[in-house]
């Protein structure tokens, strides 16, 4: 079970938010707000505090904001590690001077087995689901599945007017590009709260990707679909961003090409926006290993994402989604769960709770707990076959009550033989790798852990899957 001081401030959690849904709810009847289309609001200050973007690697991941939309207020937060500045070389010279100071060489093989034979921490199901323990582990160094080519490493221009990372010369190490989705069940969450901050630099680390945490518009202000077609919109703006930096490099070759390309030229295009090259993608993203990660409502968002790009194949190229990781989903339908029953007054977000939400996401004309944006399971929900969908990581919690309905999507994906793993953690409430209190728990760690090891999967290099 969990904490008693986890309950307890579940209690004051749910009373919180509880008013302030009723409240916006009671604002959207008087004053008819949403539906209409507008700029939007992608935060709310007043109700979490956001975090500062630091464009040097200062705690080994470097941030930066960027609005790409001029008519709505989409925007992104551009997570890149350190890594991108090493080569492999540089990489496993010191990982053999760990092991030469006596570090364990099996520390690492004891992580890498969650889907393995070795059940470290793992207790199978005849469900298929797995079920993850809360342990202990250090993780002081993760080796790194890509290869690439040692950059230069100067974080500050040579005018010195911009302080933040730069990056120089061709010889770039690229890295897979994940789209994160955040949640708060669509009416509240930034990409730039400290929470999301603190969970994105952490998978960006792990998982050893460049992490665009997505800032979409919040309702009521923008009422279904707002969010998830902003979602589309930054996966469509990374290809066009792919397609502008391989035009720049057609269009210049040679030396001369190189030293026009300063690091005032590479500032200036990023402040020009969304029509301009932007660099650090340019130099370092590769848009053909692309994940999305949802959390909670942002799972929606992700899946919807993901079938959109199924659909729109190579109009999308160079971007591959190679896979997706849902977590927590807020999957809902008209027809109740086994958990849905039993759960409904579970911690933090409970069932009434989530239908105050989504009432002020959908337009009224269209509230149907059934919906195509709720229910993944819904008869005619359209869109591509589930066969073509890719391969999908679901993690759930024991104490969540939506978690059968993901649970049984996964299972849906996994008979037209989609690779859809579970991984339901025992003890866990919703939102327990990413809820602010509970970020630094073992648990939270675990499973950042555990979503790096089965990504790398998919995103690693051929002949580089086993190095992490």
């Amino acid at each position: 079970m969990p904490s008693i001081g986890v309950k307890l401030y579940s209690v004051f959690f749910k009373f919180m938010i509880k008013h302030r849904l009723q409240s916006r709810l009671q604002e959207a009847e008087n004053d008819a707000v949403g539906g209409s289309g507008t700029f939007g609001i992608t935060s709310r200050p007043e109700e979490e505090t956001p975090a500062a973007a630091n464009p040097s690697f200062t705690d080994g991941v470097a941030t930066k904001d960027i609005h790409i939309d001029p008519t709505t207020s989409l925007s992104i937060r551009i997570f890149i590690p350190d890594t991108c500045l090493y080569g492999p070389e540089t990489l496993t010279k010191s990982r053999v001077g760990k092991l030469r100071d006596g570090s364990d060489p099996t520390q690492s093989q004891s992580r890498r087995n969650s889907y393995g034979s070795s059940n470290n921490g793992l207790v199978s199901s005849s469900n298929g689901v797995a079920v993850k323990r809360t342990q202990s582990f250090d993780n002081n160094h993760r080796r790194n599945s890509y290869g690439g080519s040692t950059d230069d490493s100067n974080l500050k221009s040579e005018s010195g007017s911009y302080q933040g990372y730069n990056p120089k010369g061709r010889n770039c190490r690229r890295l897979p590009v994940m789209l994160q989705f955040h949640g708060g069940g669509f009416v509240s969450g930034s990409n730039d709260s400290v929470a999301n901050d603190f969970f994105c630099r952490r998978i960006a680390k792990l998982c050893d990707v460049i992490v665009l945490a997505v800032g979409y518009r919040l309702a009521p202000e923008s009422k279904y679909p707002a969010a998830f077609e902003d979602g589309l919109k930054v996966l469509q703006w990374l290809a066009k961003q792919a397609n502008l930096a391989e035009c720049s490099k057609s269009l210049g070759k040679g030396e001369a090409a190189d030293l026009r390309r300063s690091d005032s030229n590479w500032h200036l295009a990023d402040a020009f926006g969304s029509s301009m090259v932007e660099p650090w993608l340019a130099a370092h993203g590769d848009p053909t290993r692309c994940v999305l990660l949802g959390v909670s409502c942002g799972g929606n968002i992700a899946d919807y994402v993901a079938r959109k790009a199924v659909e729109a194949g190579n109009r999308i190229d160079p971007v591959k989604v190679v896979a997706q990781v849902l977590l927590y989903p807020f999957f809902m339908g008209s027809v109740p769960t086994q958990s849905e029953i039993k759960l409904a007054n579970s911690y933090f977000y409970d069932k009434a709770m989530c239908l105050l939400a989504w009432k002020l996401v959908l337009p009224e004309e269209e509230f149907n707990l059934d919906h195509a944006a709720a229910n993944p399971l819904v008869s005619g929900r359209g869109g591509p076959p589930l066969r073509q969908m890719p391969p999908t990581l679901t993690v759930v919690a024991e104490h969540d009550w939506m978690r059968d309905r993901a649970i049984a999507y996964s299972e849906e994906l996994r008979k037209v033989n989609v690779d859809a793993p579970v991984l339901e953690y025992k003890d866990a409430v919703h939102e327990f790798a990413t809820l602010d209190i509970l970020l630094k728990t073992p648990q939270a760690h675990a499973c950042a852990e555990d979503i790096a090891i089965w990504v790398k999967k998919y995103i690693s290099i051929r002949g580089h899957e086993f190095s992490y």
